[in-house]
């Protein structure tokens, strides 16, 4: 016998799947076991040991394994690459990195006396607008339009 009845009853009692539902294959079992048609049947035999559950099964230790590898820097290698080294960043992490390197730029001179409130707000806006690709961008637009006074480089 199939034992369908019986495999659905305590899928439900176990709250598994069916296909994870063990039930004993010896012959002197099987009265036992066709004649349980309630859940009540299905539980005493449950606890008698006659069915039981299946570990489930997975890959997670293999996946956690070389997850840890990745974190350690290894696995990351040239024949695992697929995108350019532009497309394998995170554009919002590089876009807040050039946009606070500007900032404190502007902010050192501003505090160093190197350039004046009414310019610093302008390059503030600028740079916010995302005028400029880079830290040397900004220093040559600086240093082109005068807004720096004195020694112009930290």
């Amino acid at each position: 016998m199939d034992y369908k009845l019986q495999r659905r009853l305590a899928a439900e009692i176990l709250g598994v799947g069916e296909s994870r539902i063990w039930i004993s294959p010896n012959p002197e079992d099987r009265e036992d076991i066709e004649g349980a048609v309630t859940k009540d049947d299905v539980r005493s035999l449950i606890s008698r040991g006659l069915i039981k559950v299946l570990p489930a099964k997975g890959n997670a230790h293999r996946w956690l394994e070389r997850k840890g590898k990745r974190s350690e820097g290894h696995r990351r290698g040239p024949g695992r690459r697929k995108g350019t080294a532009f497309s394998r960043r995170d554009p919002e992490t590089m876009w807040v990195n050039k946009v606070r390197k500007m900032r404190a730029y502007i902010r050192w001179l501003r505090d160093h006396g190197m350039l004046s409130r009414k310019d610093y707000r302008a390059l503030y806006t600028l740079i916010k607008g995302n005028r400029f690709a880079s830290l040397s961008d900004l220093r040559r637009y600086a240093e082109s339009t005068g807004m720096i006074k004195g020694g112009g480089a930290k």
